[in-house]
């Protein structure tokens, strides 16, 4: 498995380093989007230089944020859901291509492959920067031997049991989210560990953790703070344990937001 690096950089944003080409999910590089406040240090720019492609899950403010997508630069590869590139190119990106589950494009000797995910795909937000209805896909990284796939945010669904026939090494998997309850179309821990019996990956990392918080939760007074205190730290042990304690074969990897995923020893052969 030479060649693949990852490095989770907080949320739904990760590094993935596959067959030359460096790609970065769902970015969101900033201190806060609209009510959701950073919790960790943002990450240094040397962690999103030099990105290739840049792979865009679904339409939510989350996961979407066309303010970090200009940090990136205005002429950086973009691919987004069906339905989503004009709204975006006329925000001034200029290299924007759509996919819809089981479409593929190739970047260099990277192959990217829209899969399906539960999940709503419509950009909600004030007249001027609400957008389109799309679908939300997840992502299928193959090359230099290996394959990595980026679910996105996702409920679970029967689909995941095809992506375990394709024997799938890295499975990047949302354990939670930013608030102190989960609505419709995401995983937490224990629904996590089921995506994995599914999937059947060699590796498990959870994303989707740890790093966003609706304003104020944090606060001394807040009566959310010891539950938001457990929420930002937990599921991705609770999820490691829910793995585990199903006696599926895959290992979970977890780094905290900001830091390399220690792929290495995980990846090797028993």
């Amino acid at each position: 498995m030479t060649g693949l690096g990852l490095h989770f950089v907080g949320h739904s944003t990760v590094r993935v380093e596959l067959a030359g080409r460096t790609v970065l999910t769902d970015p969101v590089l900033t201190t806060g989007i609209g009510p959701l406040r950073r919790v960790v240090p943002l990450p240094d720019p040397a962690v999103w230089a030099g990105v290739d492609l840049v792979l865009i899950s679904h339409l939510h403010g989350d996961h979407l944020h066309p303010a970090s997508l200009r940090m990136l630069g205005a002429h950086t590869r973009v691919v987004v859901p069906r339905g989503a590139a004009a709204w975006l190119r006329s925000r001034g990106f200029t290299r924007v291509d759509e996919l819809s589950p089981g479409e593929s494009l190739l970047d260099g000797d990277l192959r990217v492959t829209a899969v399906p995910a539960e999940h709503s795909g419509h950009r909600w937000g004030p007249r001027l920067t609400h957008g389109p209805a799309t679908e939300s896909v997840g992502h299928l990284l193959q090359g230099g031997g290996s394959s990595v796939y980026v679910s996105g945010d996702t409920d679970l669904f029967d689909g995941m049991s095809v992506l375990g026939t394709r024997g799938v090494d890295v499975a990047l998997l949302p354990v939670w989210g930013w608030g102190p309850t989960l609505g419709p179309g995401h995983l937490d821990p224990v629904r996590a560990a089921e995506a994995v019996a599914r999937v059947q990956p060699r590796v498990a990392v959870p994303v989707h953790w740890g790093t966003l918080a609706v304003a104020g939760t944090r606060l001394r007074t807040s009566p959310l703070r010891a539950r938001m205190a457990r929420l930002l730290a937990d599921p991705p042990h609770e999820f490691a344990a829910a793995v585990a304690g199903r006696g599926l074969a895959t290992r979970v990897v977890v780094a905290d937001p900001g830091e390399p995923v220690p792929l290495a020893p995980a990846l090797e052969t028993p």
